[in-house]
């Protein structure tokens, strides 16, 4: 049998078993979460510098700074960085997104089928070197001072299709490791993430955007690449690799030891998540609609449990996993969900500069309440789901509410500087909640379905599959953003785009509630 083992563990000190399971747990959680914090810390500086690429300037750059004087006295665009400087800089600008986004959406639905056919070390820890280049690359530019518009575009390109490597790689990395239990709330609160990256990648850029924007990028790109050395060294992206106990994926309470299971001692007092709501069997009826059946926990005895074996598992195709159940909901409302996050993600710094009136790097630093509520947002989404066991009612209720939000926020977030601070902070919770919630244990419920019976290796095409259709709403909302000429109209965009995505889960909502009166009926 080939070692899997990452090189870095053997200069680890030697644990018990259970200290190792215990120690390895949550090794994988910091790692992985330094991983992807890096991918979206090496997103965020396009949003930010554009303040600089394109600028009124005859206004002084930032408070406190001398005004620059055109040359012929009458320029109001001499300080710009072309080919950023023309009339039409804003669809420039967007050009840079859509770029990026198309090709990250394009790379997504291949990155989960290559994942699971590769070491997985391998591919995250190459994927994440590339990042580092490719975000340092595009500021190179400045430094060696470029100025083709083409140059910058397919930087972009490049970057979307190595960017593409991470989600799915640290997705099924987690799902590897941990259980159905509390799968939401473990994910919520890891998957803050991608909001301390976003935060970290507008405090990097806005600190070097008014002086030296080069750096905006060069700095992100060197930590994103050391970690991508550490991750060679040190992911262990399977239990068996390091002779740990498998996860129990089903919440059957059976988790394998060395290829045999063993049924956990559960305290009665405290139901998990399936033995409180029992299990359901998704059957269809002959005339097409789907049946819940109730199949509680104990009526499945220790016999029919010790049967449940880890198996050789074998990878599924793209298309298989848009046939496992709920894929397609949650994938279209994801679309439309990542459609609002990342119009918020590539434009909210401009967008606070233009209304608010402020300078480049405090629309930056603004900007940040947003992903603050977005780490709110996920973990009280999945905390939610977990307790209630409706992810798509939790994705639903949150939905609602984002509207109304977007709304208010639109009218009165340039208002003042409070008004701003905790608009973006509800709209953060609101609209990247839902987000946050599908992309991760949604995402892992549905790659550990009972339909794919125990096939684990499934989980990285199902992530790729749901997060690549997502990436496609996610280039066109930035987009979008950069075509319409006025601000009002994007929020209009917006709020269509989040009610569509609550529409896309009215069908698994309905299914949802029925549990609950089926529950309700027998008195559970």
């Amino acid at each position: 049998m080939v070692n899997r083992k990452p090189p870095g563990i053997y200069v680890l000190p030697s644990l018990s078993r259970e200290s190792r399971n215990v120690a390895y747990r949550a090794w994988i959680l910091i790692l992985t979460f330094l991983v992807y914090t890096c991918y979206h810390m090496s997103k965020k500086p396009v949003s930010v510098v554009k303040n600089v690429l394109y600028r009124n300037c005859s206004v002084p750059i930032k408070e406190g700074y001398e005004l620059e004087i055109a040359p012929d006295n009458t320029s109001t665009t001499f300080c710009d960085w072309a080919p950023f400087d023309q009339p039409n800089h804003k669809q420039l600008l967007g050009s840079l997104d859509l770029a990026f986004l198309f090709s990250y959406a394009f790379g997504m639905f291949f990155s989960g089928h290559i994942a699971e056919r590769l070491n997985l070390r391998y591919f995250l820890s190459g994927g994440m070197m590339l990042v580092g280049i490719f975000t340092a690359a595009f500021g190179m530019g400045y430094f060696f001072n470029i100025h083709s518009i083409y140059f910058y575009v397919g930087i972009q390109v490049v970057s979307g299709l190595v960017q593409s490597s991470g989600w799915p790689s640290v997705v099924t990395c987690v799902g590897n490791w941990y259980g159905k239990g509390k799968r939401g709330l473990i994910m919520g609160i890891w998957n803050s993430h991608t909001s301390v990256g976003n935060i970290l990648g507008s405090l990097i850029a806005g600190a070097f955007v008014t002086t030296s924007w080069g750096w905006s990028f060069a700095v992100p790109g060197l930590i994103t690449f050391g970690i991508g050395v550490m991750v060679f060294f040190f992911l262990v992206p399977d239990p068996e690799d390091v002779g740990c106990d498998m996860p129990d994926q089903h919440g059957t309470h059976v988790v394998a030891e060395h290829g045999i299971n063993k049924t956990l001692n559960i305290d009665p007092a405290e139901p998990s998540e399936t033995s409180r709501l029992h299990r359901y069997d998704i059957e269809s009826s002959e005339d097409g609609d789907d049946l819940y059946h109730e199949q509680s926990y104990s009526s499945i005895d220790a016999s029919t449990q010790a049967l449940i074996k880890h198996k050789q598992e074998k990878p599924i195709t793209i298309w298989g996993a848009f046939f496992i159940p709920g894929v397609a909901e949650f994938s279209l409302c994801l679309f439309c969900a990542k459609l609002v996050s990342y119009t918020f993600l590539f434009w909210l710094p401009n967008y606070i500069e233009h209304t608010a009136h402020y300078d480049a790097e405090k629309s930056a630093d603004v900007s940040t309440l947003f992903d603050v509520g977005g780490i709110v947002g996920g973990i009280a989404a999945g905390l939610i789901s977990d307790n209630f066991g409706g992810r798509a009612t939790t994705c639903a209720v949150m939905l609602i509410l984002a509207a109304p939000v977007m709304y208010i926020y639109n009218l009165y977030g340039s208002l003042s500087l409070a008004h701003s601070i905790g608009l973006s902070f509800a709209c953060g919770t609101l609209v990247n909640g839902p987000y946050a919630l599908i992309t991760t244990a949604v995402s892992a419920d549905l790659g550990t379905h009972k339909v794919l019976e125990g096939n684990t290796k499934a989980l990285a095409t199902v992530t790729a599959v749901i997060d690549g259709t997502g990436s496609i709403g996610a280039a066109i909302g930035p987009l979008l953003a950069g075509l319409i000429p006025v601000w009002n109209d994007v929020f209009i965009m917006l709020i269509i785009s989040d009610l569509l995505a609550l529409l896309c889960l009215v069908r698994l909502v309905y299914k949802e509630l029925r549990i609950d009166r089926l529950l309700g009926c027998t008195g559970d």
